[in-house]
C-alpha cells in the first residue's frame, strides 16, 4: 500500500470519526447546544485539528446528509428505471429500509431536530428525495386512498425507526415488522389504484 493510499484512508477514518462524535453529542445536547470546541475535546483533538476537516457544524451536518443522499438518490435512480409493479414498489421499500437502518443515528437526529433540518438546505434537498420516492411508490391516477397509504409506508418507516428505538425487542425483529407494515400499505395502495 502506497504511502497517499494510507494518509488517505487515515483523513477518512477521522472524517468518520467526527461525524460520529458530532452526531453523538447533537443527540445528547441538541445541535444548537453543541459547540464545535465539545466535539474536538470528545475527539480529544485540537479545534485546529477538527477545522482541518469541517469548517462550522452545519459543514459536519451537511456532510451526512451527503454520505446519506448518494444510496437514496442510486435507489430513486433504480426505482425510476423499473416497471410500476407491485414488486418493484416492495424491493424499493426493502433497500430503502437497509438504507435507514445503517444510517439510524441521523435519522433519529432528524427526527428530534426537526426545526434545526427544516432550515438547512440538505434538509430541503432530503424532502425533495422522499417526494420522489413517493412518486414511485404512488401509480399517478391513483386515488386519494392509494397515495395517503404510499406516503404512510415512508412515514411508517421513518417513524417506526424513532419510536420503536428504545422499545423492548431485537432491533432486526423491529426493523423486519416496520417493513412488513410499510409493504402491506403498498399492496393495499396498489389494489386501490
Amino acid at each position: 500500500m502506497s504511502t497517499g493510499t494510507g494518509k488517505q484512508q487515515r483523513r477518512g477514518d477521522t472524517r468518520e470519526r467526527i461525524q460520529n462524535v458530532a452526531l453523538e453529542l447533537f443527540a445528547e445536547q441538541g445541535y444548537e447546544k453543541t459547540s464545535l470546541r465539545e466535539i474536538a475535546e470528545r475527539l480529544e483533538v485540537t479545534k485546529a485539528a477538527l477545522y482541518y476537516h469541517f469548517k462550522t457544524k452545519e459543514d459536519i451536518l451537511t456532510s451526512l446528509f451527503e454520505d446519506l443522499t448518494g444510496p437514496i438518490d442510486e435507489l430513486i435512480l433504480w426505482g425510476k428505471e423499473q416497471p410500476r409493479t407491485l414488486e418493484t414498489k416492495q424491493e424499493l421499500l426493502r433497500r430503502y429500509s437497509d438504507i435507514l437502518t445503517a444510517a439510524a443515528p441521523l435519522f433519529r437526529f432528524m427526527q428530534e431536530n426537526q426545526g434545526t433540518v427544516r432550515d438547512l438546505k440538505s434538509g430541503e434537498e432530503f424532502r425533495g428525495r422522499m417526494l420522489a420516492l413517493y412518486d414511485i411508490l404512488k401509480d399517478p391516477d391513483a386515488p386519494m386512498t392509494a397515495q395517503v397509504r404510499c406516503f404512510s409506508a415512508l412515514f411508517t418507516m421513518h417513524a417506526g425507526l424513532f419510536a420503536l428505538k428504545d422499545a423492548e425487542g431485537d432491533p432486526e425483529e423491529k426493523r423486519k415488522a416496520i417493513l412488513e407494515v410499510a409493504v402491506d400499505l403498498v399492496a393495499q395502495a396498489h389494489k386501490d389504484a
